[in-house]
């Protein structure tokens, strides 16, 4: 890993808070013309989602890509993942490829990144979405663990609607199992995730600051208990040379771009070993922790 020599958007102190706490805010992190356009944009696909009534829309892997709640109905629409909006929202694509968190990376990783992927996790009003805790690493491995998820807040979140809850310093210890029975559910076991939840902080903040999480990092979060939304586009960047162990859960067209510097053709490989990944056969892994598809046959373990 390579670190700037000198401060960019983020100052030295700043930096060490990331090392040492696995993750980072960054206020003002979406302006303000940006942030009305990517919120009409989800705005036009929550109505959209009134005229369905159970996933939609197709990825280039054949999985629907407007992900609905149970319950989901033209009344009470419950649309809570949004995969790769960067393939379908000229908006979306342009603030991927620059905006000021993604400047910040390059003072955590080097001058030279690649986009991994993308998708808009919402929680609508009355809906009961939560996510279990897991790590990021463990769903997309790569040869060396330069990754880096980046939470743009679309809306206010709060401690009532369903913000994240890291564990601060988790990324120092180990990588959890996410397989059970015999099924990558994409969450750590009940153990692990009840010691995390005592442990945990919430990351709130208001509509168009950010959050920067380490890919080791132990994360998770709860329902939407307010009445209002909370919607965050949520994007994977990751060191040009760090190479993919797994096919990507949320393949996209802009997988492996080139977003910030240079191709250097080489790969970097660093000692570690995890468990891979198996994709979902879901819409998203919020069904696949909520439902375990069926274990994979002999050998995809």
């Amino acid at each position: 890993m390579t670190h700037a020599s000198a401060p960019g958007v983020l100052s030295f102190d700043q930096l060490d808070r990331y090392h040492a706490e696995g993750f980072l805010f960054m206020e003002d992190a979406v302006p303000p013309d940006v942030l009305g356009r990517l919120r009409e944009t989800f705005d036009v696909w929550t109505e959209e989602s009134r005229h369905h009534d159970g996933p939609y829309g197709e990825t280039i892997d054949g999985r629907p890509r407007f992900d609905v709640e149970p319950g989901h109905c033209a009344e009470h629409p419950g649309l809570r993942r949004v995969a790769s909006p960067t393939e379908v929202s000229d908006d979306y694509l342009a603030f991927m490829r620059d905006n000021i968190a993604l400047e910040a990376t390059t003072q955590v990783f080097g001058p030279n990144l690649r986009f991994r992927e993308s998708k808009v996790n919402s929680k609508l009003p009355g809906t009961a979405t939560h996510l279990k805790y897991h790590q990021d690493l463990p769903f997309g491995p790569l040869t060396n663990q330069d990754l880096i998820t980046v939470l743009f807040l679309l809306d206010d979140v709060t401690d009532d609607n369903g913000p994240l809850e890291v564990v601060p310093g988790s990324h120092h210890g180990p990588l959890h199992d996410h397989w059970h029975d015999g099924v990558f559910t994409g969450a750590v076991s009940d153990e692990v995730a009840g010691r995390a939840k005592d442990l945990s902080v919430t990351c709130v903040g208001p509509a168009g600051s950010a959050y920067l999480l380490n890919a080791r990092l132990l994360h998770g979060s709860g329902p939407n208990l307010s009445t209002g939304p909370r919607t965050l586009f949520i994007v994977q960047y990751h060191a040009e040379d760090a190479y993919p162990l797994a096919p990507n859960h949320l393949p996209s067209i802009h997988d492996g771009e080139i977003v910030r510097g240079r191709s250097t053709n080489r790969v970097r490989c660093t000692e570690w070993s995890i468990d891979l990944p198996q994709k979902p056969t879901m819409a998203s892994f919020f069904a696949q922790q909520a439902d375990p598809a069926p274990a994979p046959t002999p050998g995809t373990r």
